[in-house]
């Protein structure tokens, strides 16, 4: 949200700078992100200086150049070309000299001096639309006759200056998603030590009836979500632009003036922080406004024009035979105000947030107005917002006020009262903290002192601080705006040991995290919100087991997610669009599930959380040298460092069971466990996924159940073995087996049969070709033997070779090339 430090300074009159401000909301929970200087003209019209034309000659070969002589008062007159059609000699004009910089949109350039048709020029005179003062464009600015040559353009033309304070306000505190809020808080800090300091809203004192007009009903009939309503009229009004000063506040934070009435409303809302509604009276039918639902199917067009099918739990601001706006979210395109308006009603309410953010979410809005009323308003503003209201569009409207505040608020909401132990909040703060100045504190935060007692007082929270309901809020408040910076790190430091879980999963992510990092690959961190439809019509997923939010955000974070595979193709979707196309991530993150149990007696139990590794290859395996040729990744690539994972887990890859894991998920893959239990499939991701998070290239992805790896390791036991004394011998096979058969098989059969002497087996060339026939592959394996004992003999070789070479003829129907 966009604080101006102007309007700011409207309701806290405090002296300092931009820059100690945001130190303050920062120290006090209301974090500034970023800082800017705000001009209605870009540039603020530096460099441009008042000139008087002495001459005026056509350039020759040109039809419409003119070589003019500019003087700016002092110093000899400037020769300028100029292209516009009605630059003449006398005349008083702007002149951009040599330097200056203008802009146009986003874009901006600087005037130097050039040669146009071979004629000098050093300078630019300007149009309206080429400084920013006006949109013309047909013609240079040509000033009044008395404007003085050489005085800046600036005297002659306002420029509004402001500071922009760009704050991040957290869901909880909606109160401060204003300006009037972001002051209250600011003038709390302050007050701990000035007491001059004062928090001040604007006055409605001015505000009264000027005459009598038609009688208006409002009728609620939903007490339960809305809960304060008010209303007033004004008559005989004029809708057009908003004047200089008006304008100016709502462009310094963002927005774009509509007209005056409607401007008023934002003005308010973004000062106040209560929103508000302005219908057109000669739409309000009956000349009654009633606060209900209406039947689900209902169809509605809003203000943008959609067509929008409603609920029968959405609250709606209805006339006597139809709606026109959806309650606190958004106006109906009917009810607007217009050119033709003449008369308005003005609309100020407190509604339920629970029934605002519900229907919110149904129709995917998002308003500035449903903003506040999801996170709570002050119900005690609304009448005071709606006087202020009323006073506005009269001053830049015309018009009277034609009937009065029509107030209906069948339950006044009070403040919550809170308990507070006082040594409690020194024990939390871990300070003893000034009773005076807690005091202070709450009665700043316009919070007060119902009683108080030996050590304990009873605090009254005000309505618009919906998220403080517990000693512990209350006392958070007092740290927040006592400052956590300002509460002092004790000397001594009261701790008790705990015994290290083993394994400690924190180191082995950091050992894994850092083999990775070695390995080229960069961690990423994703929210483990999604979107649900992810999920959705793939085998891989049971669309059912997926963990749905109530009230999500929006339909993109309505879930949590299953895997963190789409949350990876998300970033390589994010870089390749960015041309960063080879990638190599990994991500330690958690994966979370739903499994139905109507018997379970904790409905928490069927919830579940499991912690996973994912890694994510795509693009070439290393950047292209001069001396290293282009090398795609490709499924290996991929094996590869999941076997280099497992081995630094100390998990023996060659006792884990390996499946095929080609499936809606991987075109091709493998699928490890050990003893039935999964430790990580991995493959290349099969075009559904790829096209659902909008990738348009191979990705290879591996996820490893991390939670299944530390039971694994903690029962793994570490056992020394010394160097062998005798020799190993290595013997090769070529081996014509069918397509079909794997290598793990080949491997597999070869320690069956030769177990006692057989240390390990090496797949080190694979062939296929049309010679070995239809059907048929070549495998080259590697064989190592070692007997602990003695040194091997040739004869034993020879043995244990030829019951090798047996079995794979028998059991693979293997010839040896």
């Amino acid at each position: 949200m966009n604080i101006s430090l102007n309007w700011l300074k409207e309701y806290a009159p405090v002296t300092l700078s931009a820059g100690e401000i945001a130190g303050i909301l920062t120290n006090t929970g209301i974090e500034v992100s970023d800082i800017r200087e705000y001009e209605s003209i870009k540039g603020a019209l530096r460099g441009l200086v008042v000139g008087e034309v002495l001459e005026c000659e056509p350039v020759a070969g040109s039809d419409h150049l003119h070589a003019t002589r500019v003087s700016l008062g002092k110093g000899a007159p400037l020769q300028i070309v100029c292209g516009a059609p009605n630059v003449a000699v006398g005349q008083k004009v702007v002149v951009a000299t040599v330097g200056a910089t203008l802009y146009r949109g986003d874009e901006e350039f600087t005037i130097k001096r050039s040669k146009i048709r071979g004629v000098e020029s050093r300078g630019m005179l300007c149009s309206g639309a080429e400084i920013g003062v006006n949109g013309e464009n047909d013609g240079i600015l040509v000033l009044p006759p008395d404007a003085a040559p050489g005085t800046e353009f600036s005297h002659y033309h306002d420029v509004y200056r402001d500071t922009i304070i760009e704050v991040d306000i957290t869901p909880n505190r909606g109160d401060a998603a204003s300006h009037a809020g972001v002051a209250r808080d600011l003038v709390a800090f302050l007050r701990q030590e000035e007491e001059g300091t004062r928090f001040s809203l604007p006055s409605t004192s001015a505000f009264r009836v000027d005459r009598a007009g038609a009688p208006l009903d409002i009728i609620l009939e939903r007490p339960e979500a809305c809960r304060r309503y008010a209303g007033t009229r004004v008559e005989g009004i004029t809708v057009k632009p908003s004047p200089a000063w008006l304008q100016h506040r709502l462009r310094a934070i963002g927005l774009h003036p509509i007209n005056n009435v409607v401007d008023v409303t934002n003005y308010i809302l973004f000062g106040l922080g209560q929103p508000l509604h302005a219908f057109d009276m000669a739409k309000i039918k009956g000349e009654t406004v009633i606060v209900k639902s209406v039947e689900r199917g209902t169809r509605f067009v809003t203000l943008d024009g959609v067509e929008r099918e409603l609920h029968e739990d959405d609250l709606m601001i209805c006339n006597a035979e139809e709606p026109m706006c959806i309650a606190g979210i958004f106006g109906g395109l009917e009810s607007g105000i217009s050119e033709t308006t003449t008369s308005v009603f003005i609309e100020s309410a407190c509604f339920d947030p629970v029934f605002t953010r519900k229907t919110a979410r149904r129709l995917g809005l998002n308003t500035d107005a449903s903003f506040r009323y999801e996170r709570g308003t002050d119900p005690n503003m609304v009448t005071r917002a709606l006087e202020l209201a009323a006073i506005m569009i009269k001053e830049v409207a015309g018009g009277e006020i034609t009937s009065p505040v029509i107030d209906i608020y069948p339950t006044p909401v009070a403040g919550a009262r809170v308990l507070v132990n006082l040594e409690r909040v020194d024990r939390l703060l871990g300070k003893k903290m000034d009773r005076g100045r807690i005091y202070r504190i709450l009665l700043a935060l316009d919070m007060s002192i119902d009683a108080a007692g030996e050590g304990e007082v009873i605090v009254r929270v005000p309505p618009y601080r919906s998220d403080v309901r517990r000693e512990a809020d209350v006392i958070e408040e007092i740290a927040r705006v006592h400052g956590y910076n300002n509460i002092e790190i004790p000397g001594k430091l009261h701790a008790s040991l705990n015994a290290t879980v083993k394994p400690d999963s924190f180191k082995m992510k950091n050992m894994i995290a850092d083999a990775l990092a070695a390995n080229g690959f960069n961690e990423v961190v994703n929210n483990s919100l999604t979107r649900a439809a992810y999920f959705e019509g793939m085998n891989a997923f049971d669309a059912s087991e997926t963990v749905t939010l109530c009230n999500p955000l929006s339909s993109d974070l309505n879930a949590m997610r299953q895997s963190l595979l789409f949350g990876g193709l998300e970033n390589i979707a994010y870089n390749a669009n960015r041309k960063n196309r080879d990638l190599k991530l990994f991500e330690f993150g958690k994966a979370y599930s739903f499994h139905r149990d109507d018997r379970a007696r904790n409905p928490l139990a069927q919830y579940r959380e499991e912690e996973r590794l994912a890694l994510f290859i795509t693009g070439n395996r290393r950047p292209v040298s001069w001396n290293a040729p282009e090398e795609r990744s490709d499924f290996f690539t991929l094996k590869g460092y999941c076997e280099m994972i497992l081995a630094r887990l100390g998990l023996d890859i060659e006792q884990m069971e390996v499946d095929d894991a080609a499936g809606d998920l991987f075109r091709e893959g493998a699928r490890y466990s050990l003893d039935g239990t999964p430790i990580v499939a991995m493959g290349i991701v099969n075009k559904i996924p790829l096209k659902r998070a909008d990738v348009q290239q191979e990705v290879f992805h591996a996820e490893f159940a991390w939670d299944n790896i530390l039971e694994r390791v903690a029962t793994r036991a570490v056992i020394y073995a010394p160097v062998p004394r005798f020799p190993s011998v290595k013997r090769d096979l070529a081996l014509l087996l069918d397509e079909r058969v794997t290598f793990k098989e080949v491997r597999d059969l070869a320690f069956s049969t030769a177990r006692a002497l057989l240390k390990s087996v090496v797949l080190f060339d694979v062939y296929e070709g049309d010679r070995l026939g239809a059907g048929k592959k070549s495998y080259a394996i590697s064989l190592t033997l070692l007997d602990e004992e003695h040194t091997l003999t040739d004869k034993q070789i020879d043995k244990v070779m030829m019951r090798l070479v047996n079995t794979y003829k028998q059991q693979l129907n293997a010839s040896i090339r």
